[in-house]
């Protein structure tokens, strides 16, 4: 299988990169059609720690790894976007690449702009899936999400996943970061669900504490067509660390098959 073709999208006035795999298609000419399928990475971070499920789902879907204004290697936005904002290049860029209907993965914060995007325009997203969804209604402070995190990282993450999230935190720098989490703090997550009308798939790691479990078995249960899947044996970067698990519960929610002798690719 070949590298994801990196694409810079202009959309919604910002500027962002899109890694695309669409292989998919071709190799299923006379099948079924399959639906493409978009993944969010979550604050400070990139695509490049959802490149495992990347390299896994595009055996059977065109697959589209998206680095939102201001991280990885994207320009940096002048002011600091709203969830709505980045939710709306999101729409954006897909309709320029000329994909309109499409199942959405969200990662930690980026499950609230996979939330968003399927508010504003709710007939181009066919399936939503949530992994590891922020930010806990128990608890709403910096101080105690930064200690669920510094558990999670010290206590249930692999070296690997650790390496890619703190590099592309030092890329992102404090500023953009901590500027970008007052925005993640303020998203009412629990109260937009309930107006998403597709199916929804919240999942987490079994030993997340940045998503617990009360946490995201509520959220699955305000969605109007929700269900909780907990993957044994990691923490929060539960698409890094166990991605063949999540590649198959993605595929099963949305129906689709596995491509014939998909292993998991090497370190990322």
């Amino acid at each position: 299988m070949t590298d994801p073709v990196r694409v810079e999208v202009h959309a919604a006035g910002h500027t962002g990169h899109v890694f695309a795999t669409r292989e998919a298609a071709s190799r299923r000419r006379g099948g079924p059609a399959a639906p493409a399928v978009v993944l969010l990475h979550g604050i400070g971070a990139s695509h490049r720690y959802l490149r495992r499920l990347n390299r896994l789902l595009a055996g059977s879907m065109d697959t589209y790894s998206i680095d939102l204004p201001g991280f990885g290697a994207t320009p940096r936005p002048e002011r600091t976007l709203s969830i709505a904002e980045h939710a709306r290049y999101v729409l954006g860029a897909m309709e320029q690449l000329g994909v309109t209907e499409f199942v959405l993965v969200g990662h930690s914060m980026g499950t609230q702009f996979a939330t968003e995007a399927a508010l504003q325009e709710p007939g181009r997203v066919s399936h939503l899936v949530l992994m590891g969804p922020v930010v806990d209604p128990e608890r709403r402070t910096v101080a105690q999400q930064a200690l669920a995190l510094g558990r999670d990282c010290l206590f249930y993450e692999s070296p690997s996943s650790n390496a890619l999230v703190f590099t592309d935190y030092l890329r992102c720098g404090p500023s953009w970061y901590f500027k970008t989490l007052r925005v993640m703090m303020e998203y009412p997550m629990a109260q937009k669900i309930t107006g998403v009308t597709a199916p929804v798939l919240v999942v987490r790691g079994a030993n997340d504490p940045v998503a617990d479990a009360d946490c995201s078995r509520r959220l699955a249960g305000l969605a109007r067509l929700g269900q909780l899947l907990e993957v044994q044996g990691t923490g929060h970067v539960v698409q890094h660390n166990r991605a063949v698990a999540v590649r198959d519960a993605i595929l099963d929610f949305t129906g689709m098959p596995a491509a014939a002798g998909e292993t998991l690719p090497g370190p990322a």
